[in-house]
């Protein structure tokens, strides 16, 4: 059986020639900042953007394996700045994210917001995307753990619902370069819910997200989680980059710490911030659109990913917020707890997005 497709449908192996300065359509809409940052961190050079894309795409030939089903300028070139234009790290990152596909079919057949399972996950909150970036532009995304009902929803359809809530938002180049947060919330989270996050299905998660997907993650968080998560950190570290380890951040409920990365104006109250309670619905109603409805399967219209930032705003305030389960953080006098012993006034590589 072959790959699948989960995107719209591009040219094989285009091998378009010509004026590298006409590439420099491929960062319309940057800010003059942004473009600068990916000069700067990331090593992008829009006098050689075609020359870098083509290096990339000419090395398709060697993984006759993998079906490549996408592989026009604008998405290789999300690749290439998610691995700071090492054409050879940039190829294996994109060779893995179709090959991920592959190995996990089930996983993306009927790959959209239509999906009765990440339709389930997203009215659930899984993910939460803020509306603002915080002071890097990164985009900031929520996992209330908590809310993970076991009866409605499985852990693969929530990392189903994570994973096209990002190919969404990687749509947008000034996330491609500023890239994005994860804070997890795992205040009222059980030791019989953390029973269920088995080694397999943590392997699955990371795979998919550390090591098959073009975002750059600045960092991720952990807000009050209990003695059985670390248990569990245990569990997967072996899975994880030296540079990912280096990104999770054990906050507890110490919430100054947090505040030392992320400022309180870019976070909702549960985290100490400025910001109202966070509305979990708020992400499923902009990828579900007008149909969306917290009760009934949704069965309608199917999600255009490339036409998201249409949704309108009026549905969003007729829809009202749904209650969530809220976090027991707290503020207090703390410093920043590092997963690992020795690292705490070592947050250079989390702000420079290394």
């Amino acid at each position: 059986m072959g790959p699948i497709s989960i995107l719209p449908k591009y040219q094989k192996l285009s091998t378009w020639k010509g004026d590298s300065a006409k590439m420099t359509h491929l960062q319309a809409g940057l800010s003059p900042e942004t473009i600068e940052k990916a000069r700067l961190e990331l090593n992008e050079n829009p006098d050689v953007l075609h020359q870098d894309i083509q290096q990339v795409r000419d090395m398709i030939i060697t993984r006759p394996d993998i079906g490549f089903l996408r592989t026009d300028d604008a998405f290789i070139l999300r690749f290439l700045r998610a691995r700071k234009f090492h054409q050879a790290d940039a190829f294996r990152l994109l060779a893995q994210y179709f090959q991920y596909r592959q190995l996990n079919l089930d996983m993306f057949k009927n790959f959209k917001a239509d999906d009765p399972g990440i339709k389930r996950a997203l009215i659930d909150g899984f993910p939460g995307v803020l509306e603002n970036r915080d002071h890097y532009g990164r985009k900031i995304l929520l996992l209330f753990a908590a809310n993970w009902d076991q009866s409605r929803n499985s852990f693969t359809d929530i990392l189903r619902a994570i994973l096209l809530s990002l190919e969404v938002l990687i749509e947008d180049p000034e996330l491609q370069i500023n890239g994005f947060i994860l804070i997890i919330d795992w205040s009222n989270f059980s030791f019989k819910q953390a029973s269920k996050l088995t080694p397999s299905i943590l392997k699955l998660a990371i795979e998919g997200l550390q090591d098959s997907f073009p975002a750059r993650f600045g960092g991720v968080h952990f807000v009050n989680q209990p003695w059985y998560i670390h248990a569990l950190y245990t569990l997967i570290k072996p899975f994880l980059k030296d540079k990912t380890r280096k990104r999770i951040f054990l906050h507890g409920n110490n919430l100054n710490s947090l505040h030392q990365l992320i400022h309180p104006e870019f976070l909702p109250s549960e985290f100490g911030g400025t910001l109202p309670p966070y509305d979990m619905g708020t992400w499923a109603r902009t990828l579900l659109g007008p149909d969306y409805n917290d009760e009934n399967d949704y069965t309608h219209t199917s999600y255009n990913a490339m036409h998201v930032k249409h949704t309108s705003s009026n549905l969003e305030r007729e829809c009202s917020p749904k209650p969530m389960k809220r976090s027991q953080s707290v503020v207090e006098a703390g410093t920043l707890k590092h997963e690992e012993k020795g690292e705490n006034d070592n947050t250079q590589p989390l702000l420079a997005l290394d």
